[in-house]
């Protein structure tokens, strides 16, 4: 089964979505209808409809578009982990089959000690025993605190997006790569090549300049632990869905056809325990 591991719905409201940028073209509603095509036209069986905003809400929203969309395989949705009812949050929010796991937006933290924080591991603690995944969502150099974070819950499924956000405009690719080595060193952890084209130069990225990253994140999480995800539409910024997808291809040739099928969809569908 072929799975996008990686995109995101939402009806547009600039108070509900204050990350975007106005005039951007993420500034209007992106909904199932927009990306059946998609996923068609990609050969892809379906996706994982991840968290885009910081609410309670956006779990109810998400799993209506799950149930009325079959395409939609799995939920990465939102709880308060800092919170004294993030536990019963949990439990209610893990009785539908349709959620895999939560995410918080750590990247958008000011406090850089965020995932440090007792409250915040409290509410991690509560997921395994859920069977749910946490997503990490981090820049690169939060991955210090990220593999502390990993070290201290072993039986805890994790899934890093976004490959850490590294400075690929730049070409820089350390201690990115160094800490990224460290953290794939825990087993529990997964990674998604995914949201790499919106850390490039938007405008002049090539596949090439992907390369080093893409080797990186393969060499050492190996093929077993990588997730395609197209990040869409937030990939819209920098790439089409059709081109990025063109450019992780051609950068896992070096794959066996097993490879390559888990990188697509296998990988996914067991890391989220997808039941369809």
């Amino acid at each position: 089964m072929r799975i996008d591991s990686h995109q995101h719905f939402w009806e547009y409201s600039a108070s509900q979505y204050g990350w975007i940028q106005p005039g951007s073209v993420l500034e209007r509603s992106y909904l199932p209808r927009d990306l059946r095509l998609e996923l068609e036209t990609a050969n892809m069986d379906g996706c994982i409809a991840v968290q885009a905003r910081q609410s309670l809400v956006e779990n109810s929203f998400l799993l209506q578009l799950a149930k009325e969309n079959a395409f939609i395989k799995g939920v990465v949705g939102w709880i308060d982990l800092q919170s004294d009812e993030a536990a019963d949050q949990a439990a209610e929010l893990a009785q539908n089959e349709k959620i895999v796991g939560v995410r918080h937006v750590v990247q958008d933290e000011a406090d850089p000690d965020f995932m440090k924080r007792p409250s915040f591991r409290r509410g991690i603690a509560t997921l395994a025993p859920l069977g749910l995944a946490y997503d990490i969502l981090i820049y690169w150099h939060q991955l210090e605190d990220a593999i502390d974070l990993v070290r201290s819950f072993p039986s805890q499924n994790f899934v890093l997006d976004h490959i850490a956000k590294p400075a690929i405009a730049k070409g820089t690719i350390e201690p990115w790569s160094s800490l990224i080595k460290i953290l794939s060193r825990f087993p529990n952890v997964s990674c998604k090549v995914s949201g790499m084209v919106t850390e490039a130069d938007h405008l002049n990225w090539d596949r090439k300049d992907l390369k080093p990253y893409f080797d990186t994140v393969l060499d050492a999480f190996g093929p077993s632990r990588l997730l395609f995800g197209s990040d869409w539409p937030v990939i819209r910024l920098a790439s089409e869905y059709p081109r990025f997808l063109e450019s992780i291809d051609s950068l896992a040739t070096s794959l066996s056809p097993t490879e390559i099928d888990g990188l697509m969809g296998v990988n996914a569908s067991r890391v989220y325990g997808l039941s369809s």
